[in-house]
């Protein structure tokens, strides 16, 4: 996965997002404080992508617990890779991000970004106890950002927000989501 660089406040979003998502991350970019950036990894991904990416951690968890049964596993590797049916990266909705200073240093956030459950004690899940005072601080203010631009955060990952996706519909109380999973032109 390849890392965007921060820089001066951005006059465009980045590409292959939904249509309502863009704006919103410049909205969040301009509540930063002075000095601050989000930091930009991961936005669209192909369904076929995030199939693999979703088998790859199930396969996984088979290995390191081969008494659990398959609904189990399931279960387990959604927490942290959402099924390929219904997964909101597919759909343009959801992005990965962080926050970074001017010069594109991340600050501390208390995991790396895609750290899995296991590998960081439950500390990946967005109000994990287990984090310094500082990266406590940080998800805060990224997440008091991203919730004012309208954004909300899948609990599991402190680096995952969404917009118009499935779990965003249930979390706001809409009726239904505005995105669906799709192939996009690949040259994004």
């Amino acid at each position: 996965m390849r890392r965007a660089t921060a820089r001066a406040r951005p006059s465009r979003p980045p590409e292959g997002l939904a249509p309502r998502e863009g704006g919103r991350l410049l909205k969040a970019q301009a509540l930063l404080p002075r000095g601050l950036r989000l930091l930009f990894v991961e936005g669209y991904r192909p369904p076929a992508l995030q199939r693999k990416y979703f088998e790859e951690y199930a396969d996984q968890l088979r290995t390191g617990n081969p008494e659990w049964p398959a609904e189990q596993i399931h279960s387990a590797a959604s927490r942290y890779v959402s099924p390929p049916d219904i997964a909101p990266h597919s759909a343009g909705a959801a992005v990965d991000l962080t926050l970074a200073d001017t010069s594109g240093r991340e600050l501390d956030l208390g995991t790396r970004m895609n750290a899995n459950p296991e590998e960081s004690a439950g500390a990946c899940y967005t109000d994990a106890l287990n984090i310094s005072e500082e990266a406590r601080a940080n998800r805060n203010l990224l997440g008091s950002v991203l919730t004012a631009a309208g954004l909300v955060n899948y609990p599991t990952e402190w680096w995952h927000w969404s917009f118009g996706d499935r779990y965003w519909a249930m979390v706001t109380g809409e009726a239904t989501a505005l995105y669906g999973p799709k192939e996009i032109n690949s040259q994004l």
